[in-house]
């Protein structure tokens, strides 16, 4: 991965060319990758958890939030910039309704961002991104594997929860009443 010295804005983050790199920025550095190739594993993982987040979405009471798939620009923090893709991410129904209309980034965090892993993942990469989650106030981060098929879910303080395909996987005080067996997020 190839890290720039001088610090970026957002701004001029999305004005760089869609040339098959994979960009973020994390505290002003940009970080470069050779896009990921998705695979059906990877994708069948997205579809599932964002078909289960979306059922337990709409099974709350309005006003509700919203569930976002494939790589959705979030910028957690501004001066420096902190700007990343998402493979899936939960916005609270308060802070969907503080986003501006018109813009198509996500601006501030998301109440659960999911990372899945691919197999050319790098790991330091996963880990940076984890730490600027918690950081800049993720309540919960999931980082799934499909190959494994377990999840690791992070919260701003305290270690890693580690579930596996017997475990149920929650998300208490994030979203009220979702379970689900994490084996259903690989079938």
């Amino acid at each position: 991965m190839a890290t720039a010295s001088k610090l970026m804005t957002t701004e001029e983050l999305l004005a760089m060319p869609d040339d098959g790199v994979d960009r973020w920025l994390i505290e002003g550095e940009l970080r470069e990758r050779p896009m990921t190739r998705r695979n059906r594993f990877h994708s069948s993982a997205m579809a599932n958890l964002t078909t289960l987040l979306t059922n337990w979405n709409w099974s709350q009471p309005e006003p509700r939030g919203k569930v976002f798939a494939g790589e959705v620009g979030c910028r957690l923090a501004r001066h420096p910039d902190s700007t990343v893709g998402i493979d899936v991410a939960y916005i609270d129904a308060k802070h969907l309704a503080k986003q501006p209309k018109k813009k198509t980034m996500i601006s501030g965090p998301p109440a659960l961002a999911v990372e899945i892993l691919s197999p050319k993942n790098d790991i330091e990469d996963v880990e940076e991104k984890v730490r600027i989650y918690r950081k800049y106030g993720v309540k919960l981060t999931w980082v799934v594997n499909p190959y494994s098929q377990t999840v690791t879910a992070y919260r701003p303080k305290g270690p890693p929860a580690f579930f596996h395909a017997e475990n149920v996987l929650t998300a208490e005080g994030i979203l009220p009443g979702f379970r689900i067996a994490v084996a259903d997020l690989f079938v």
